[in-house]
């Protein structure tokens, strides 16, 4: 569970300074929104319902002429309650209604609040940990609205250190099918230098 907070924590990060800089390289004029999604007692937690819940903001904006910019972290409660924090870019003058007096959020209650240091609030939920294990098969973060180019740099980041110390930024590293990690670019292809050892057979 460490290590998969540390991850969290560095792709939560990586998303939300991306998506910033997206935004000032495009001139674009946006607030952050952050939406907390919490479940009520007796409500049964499904790792579907924050990517219908997105689908749902992604279409009211997309008819709205916006495009859904976001990134979301999975947290536990004290006793061990899985809750959502998610932070929409939105247009000035742009609102969002609240999920849960819509119905897109029909599980428990939800609260919005604008904040001014996205990156920053963002990592501060990022950071807490947790005492309790997270549901099985969970994703701990998600993001979506990143340029073509963000992505790219995004995968690199998150990328082993193995494999940021053989490709660029510019080459566009990605997992290759099979093992190890391919450059889009060139077609390069690189082993991963981990082997699984079987014990059993020692």
């Amino acid at each position: 569970q460490e290590a998969r907070l540390k991850r969290m924590k560095r792709g939560v990060i990586t998303s939300a300074r991306l998506m910033r800089e997206d935004l000032e390289r495009g001139g674009f004029r946006c607030r952050a929104a952050m939406l907390t999604l919490t479940y009520c007692p007796g409500a049964e937690w499904d790792p579907k319902q924050v990517t219908a819940l997105v689908r749902l903001v992604r279409e009211y904006l997309r008819r709205r002429g916006h495009r859904c910019r976001y990134v979301w972290v999975l947290e536990t409660t004290k006793v061990g309650k899985p809750h959502y924090h998610v932070l929409f870019w939105l247009p000035r003058g742009v609102t969002l209604p609240k999920p849960d007096k819509r119905g897109w959020w029909p599980w428990g209650s939800t609260r919005i609040e604008w904040v001014r240091q996205a990156v920053g609030y963002l990592a501060k939920y990022a950071s807490k940990g947790s005492d309790h294990p997270f549901p099985p098969g969970a994703r701990l973060h998600g993001n979506g609205g990143l340029s073509a180019e963000a992505r790219a740099e995004r995968t690199w980041w998150l990328a082993p250190g193995w494999v940021r110390e053989v490709f660029t930024v510019v080459n566009r590293p990605a997992r290759a099918p099979g093992g190890g990690w391919v450059s889009r670019e060139t077609g390069d292809w690189i082993p991963s230098p981990w082997r699984l050892v079987d014990k059993a057979a020692d």
